[in-house]
């Protein structure tokens, strides 16, 4: 789609990066409002070219979806969208290796597909806006509904090329001071699409790529080309400032959730508290119209003189269900938050262990299932406690089926602990944090020390393995003869 001729095409990877850089170049006064998108087709399938846009030009809402609208109409019509949190096209300049150092880049799945592809499509400017319409307008063109996934997922489904499907990857994005943090998660994404890609190529079904993002990763400040070198000096210490102003709102939020301590949610069982509850967010989110529609529901459930209603919340040795009641909540007048949790004894580990089998979403008649049994589990004795537990970044919840309204939401809890067994007064058990004892950084530690300490232990022995001359020659007097028997 974005080239004519073959060489084009086999070149596109390593000329993505400088040619992404140099139409940065031409609209850095818009930067802020533009994000990149990227588009090809699995390899062997062949579909017309779309010539890309002018340099300079930006991509709005009606372009876009004449874009999509052509490379739909003969192109396969299962659609794989990874949408990344942000990005921009310096994401590109920076991590691509655009200057030759290939070895470095952070794409090279990327690049990959690229190269495999006939008619790849790079908009090197598209207008916020319409990224993030771009679920929407899958939608309407393929009359499906999107359907949210992660590599292990996939491999389970099983796609079919006569039947649409829009298979969405959510990627995230690293942002503040730390650079390098941002690299290593675009290095981690990369992997993800090629993960993606290979379970796609394993069911030998074709399909069409995007990656876009929803919203620029970076503020650029405008840069005139009169300004010469003040100007390039204005733009960086607009670029330190807006890191300042990040960590700064970082710092503050940290602050106002230390301040913030409320106590948890409790369900009784005549005088005795069964379930207990807490969090320091409860947000859930719908798709609609390609806009994901977020509610809060923290402040309906926690805080001085919050009394949430738990109708319809029971609990006994075996089984525990925890119901909040709302009202009002994204526009449906009836909404119900509820968690499903049982315990029984497993005879490999020799105790009782509890799992939170499902989340449910009860709204005007309809439940959203998220199974959360696979991830979410403790000792019976025990809390469980995670960090965040999601089913859309790093997902622990997963919808039932394919099928199930759940598709359609997203769920976020932060700072998440539950128990549902075992409670004593009115404090959490020991807590079963999600996080494993062996983190990356410790096993990395454990693998440095050890080849260390081979090569101290090669070296010992190699200098054990010395022998001092037993004999000496004298120059003055007559030479020392070693016998051959010797």
């Amino acid at each position: 789609m974005a080239t004519k001729e073959t060489p084009q095409l086999r070149s596109i990877s390593a000329c993505l990066a400088v040619f992404l850089g140099l139409l940065n170049i031409l609209n850095t006064g818009n930067c802020d409002e533009q994000v990149p998108l990227i588009m090809w087709t699995s390899e062997g399938v062949s579909v017309p070219s779309q010539s890309p846009p002018t340099a300079g030009h930006i991509v709005g809402q009606q372009q876009l979806a004449s874009y999509l609208e052509k490379a739909l109409s003969v192109g396969p019509r299962n659609v794989v969208l990874f949408l990344q949190d942000k990005m921009s096209i310096e994401d590109f300049t920076m991590y691509g290796g655009a200057f030759g150092n290939k070895q470095d880049s952070v794409f090279p799945n990327l690049e990959g597909a690229l190269r495999s592809s006939s008619s790849p499509l790079v908009l090197p400017a598209v207008s916020w806006p319409a990224s993030n319409a771009v679920i929407g307008q899958l939608q309407d063109q393929l009359d499906t509904s999107p359907l949210y996934m992660d590599p292990e997922t996939l491999s389970q489904l099983r796609l079919n090329a006569s039947s649409p499907a829009l298979l969405v990857f959510r990627l995230p994005y690293g942002f503040g001071a730390d650079l390098m943090s941002a690299k290593d998660i675009l290095s981690g994404n990369d992997e993800m699409i090629g993960q993606v890609l290979s379970t796609m190529k394993t069911q030998s079904v074709p399909y069409t790529a995007i990656y876009t993002a929803l919203q620029p990763s970076r503020e650029a400040a405008s840069l005139s080309m009169e300004a010469g070198v003040g100007g390039g000096r204005s733009l960086l210490q607009a670029r330190g400032g807006w890191r300042e102003r990040e960590s700064k709102k970082e710092r503050q939020r940290k602050i106002k959730a230390k301040e913030v301590i409320y106590g948890p949610v409790e369900f009784k069982e005549g005088d005795d508290t069964c379930i207990m509850l807490w969090a320091t967010g409860l947000s859930v989110s719908i798709l609609r119209s390609g806009r994901w529609e977020e509610h809060d529901l923290t402040p309906s459930t926690f805080g001085e003189g919050v009394s949430p209603k738990l109708a319809g919340s029971t609990c006994n040795k075996s089984k525990a269900r925890l119901v909040l009641n709302y009202e009002k909540v994204l526009g449906h007048s009836s909404f119900k938050l509820i968690f499903a949790m049982s315990q029984r004894h497993y005879k490999v580990s020799a105790r009782r262990w509890f799992t939170l089998d499902a989340v449910e979403l009860e709204y005007d008649g309809t439940k959203a299932t998220f199974n959360g049994s696979r991830h979410v589990y403790a000792p019976a004795e025990y809390s469980y406690r995670c960090g965040s537990v999601t089913n859309f970044r790093w997902p622990v919840l997963i919808p039932r089926t394919s099928k199930d309204p759940a598709n359609q939401w997203r769920v976020s809890f932060a700072d998440f602990q539950i128990q549902g067994f075992n409670v004593t007064g009115s404090d959490f058990s020991y807590a079963s944090d999600c996080a494993g004892f062996f983190s990356p950084g410790i096993w990395m530690g454990l693998i440095t020390s050890l080849l260390m300490l081979l090569v101290l232990t090669y070296g010992l022995h190699m200098i054990m393995q010395l022998h001092t001359m037993d004999r000496f020659d004298d120059p003055k007097g007559p030479a020392i003869s070693v016998p051959l028997t010797e």
